[in-house]
């Protein structure tokens, strides 16, 4: 057997897609209620105003992005002021399908800044939308895999 054909491996990718298909019902959902916040500095002001409303930060960016120093000093501020706050943070690989999602009639004007999107949860407990559970479970047993910024690819519909 290699390491390729360890049996945790295939547990690993099956981890990954039920999340990212529950990233996908509460992004839908948090569009619907309004509760989502984009851009990297709307993010950093709601994250100094009401830190304790946040449930869950995405960070995007796609491999071209990779090698941008100020956007990478914006994700490494962000991470550290969601791991002192206790948010949860996931990057996201594939920003193109994440503007799909957040902004399906986008029309001729230019897109918003998805490198950073807050979900806000202020009235609700978190634990009654199943999905958000479900992340909320995938981070926590990705960080004790050290694995503090889990990575995860939305999949394509």
């Amino acid at each position: 057997m290699t390491l390729e054909e360890l049996p945790g491996d295939h547990r690993a990718t099956g981890r990954m897609e039920q999340a990212g298909d529950a990233l996908e019902e509460v992004l839908s959902k948090a569009l619907s209620q309004r509760s989502l916040t984009l851009g990297v500095y709307e993010a950093a002001k709601l994250l100094n105003v009401d830190p304790d409303n946040v449930v869950l930060c995405l960070l995007a960016a796609d491999e071209e992005e990779a090698g941008d120093a100020a956007l990478q000093i914006h994700f490494t501020l962000i991470q550290a002021f969601c791991c002192e706050n206790d948010i949860n943070i996931l990057r996201v690989s594939n920003p193109a399908r994440l503007a799909q999602l957040l902004l399906p009639a986008a029309g001729p004007e230019p897109p918003a800044d998805l490198h950073c999107v807050l979900v806000t949860n202020p009235h609700a407990s978190q634990w009654k939308d199943p999905a958000l559970s479900q992340l909320m479970c995938f981070c926590r047993e990705s960080r004790y895999m050290d694995q503090w910024v889990p990575v995860i690819n939305l999949p394509e519909r």
